[in-house]
């Protein structure tokens, strides 16, 4: 099973960005950003495969990048122009043999970290 680490959650307000970490060790094709905020469903953010394919997993498009530092062991999401409904528990996910959108199809998780934006 893939260890996964997230860090760079926080508070901050509409407009600002954010930079999410997620260190991870062992091999995975897919590792991928999901969120989940209170009351509501896990849904994908966007996911990397091994190959550097990207895959965007849910609503958002264009303000969330993902990007990966192999040397660092590192996924990054980048966050920008942070909106108040992009609050939420943001997850690293890995150990899956493609980028699903559906939170079940991976089975290694990271602890979360939490986004707060506030208007």
């Amino acid at each position: 099973q893939v260890q996964l680490v997230e860090s760079g959650g926080g508070s901050l307000q509409a407009g600002g960005s954010l930079r999410l970490s997620c260190a991870y060790s062992g091999y995975t094709y897919c590792m991928a950003w999901f969120r989940q905020a209170p009351g509501k469903e896990r849904e994908g953010v966007v996911g990397m495969a091994s190959d550097g394919r990207k895959t965007t997993l849910g609503s958002v498009t264009g303000r969330f990048i993902i990007s990966k530092d192999n040397a660092k062991s590192t996924l990054y999401l980048q966050m920008n122009n942070l909106k108040p409904e992009d609050s939420a528990m943001y997850y690293c996910a890995a150990d899956a043999p493609t980028c699903y959108s559906d939170f079940a199809g991976y089975k290694s998780w990271g602890q979360g970290t939490q986004v707060t934006v506030s208007s």
